[in-house]
């Protein structure tokens, strides 16, 4: 099987946001889909070890900011390839608290997307949240990043918990 196929399926790069009591957490994301339009229903696909995993899990609800083609890699590598254990990815950052609380990034923003969970699914190393949408906001026109324009211009790299990792 050439696993490589993979390569060819179409993404987008996002910041998935949460909360656990007062606390907010963030995360470099491509696996975010539309699910159903009525009601509007969305996924987020998540490494179990991941912080913002965690925060979702507890508080059941999650947000989704659309990053644009612009966006600087120092600002994916903060969300992307820093843990929130160890730093404040949020300190510095334009966010606002959304309707469930949780935290929507502003900045390199073109749209968000707020959920509750409504459903789960384990995937073995990785959680399938599935959230129903109580809020969604267009920020600014634009480009929004895929994972190919953040890898063949970009130059970005993919962090082995995400779940589009493979070894070439």
């Amino acid at each position: 099987m050439d696993t490589k196929a993979l390569h060819q399926v179409g993404y987008g790069l996002y910041v998935v946001g949460s909360r656990k009591g007062d606390r907010r957490n963030g995360q470099i994301a491509n696996t975010v889909i539309q699910v159903s339009s009525e009601p509007p229903i969305i996924s987020v696909c998540l490494n179990k070890e991941n912080l913002t995993h965690e925060f979702i899990k507890d508080s059941g609800v999650f947000t989704v900011s659309i990053l644009s083609r612009d966006t600087p890699l120092s600002f994916i590598g903060r969300f992307g390839f820093k843990s929130g254990r160890e730093v404040d990815k949020y300190d510095g950052v334009t966010y606002k608290l959304g309707e469930t609380q949780a935290p929507i990034v502003l900045d390199h923003t073109l749209a968000y997307l707020e959920a509750k969970v409504i459903n789960t699914a384990d995937v073995g190393t990785h959680t399938i949240f599935i959230g129903e949408l109580v809020g969604a906001e267009v920020i600014q026109e634009g480009e929004p990043m895929t994972y190919a324009y953040y890898h063949q211009v970009k130059r970005g790299t993919t962090p082995k918990a995400a779940p589009s990792y493979h070894k070439d």
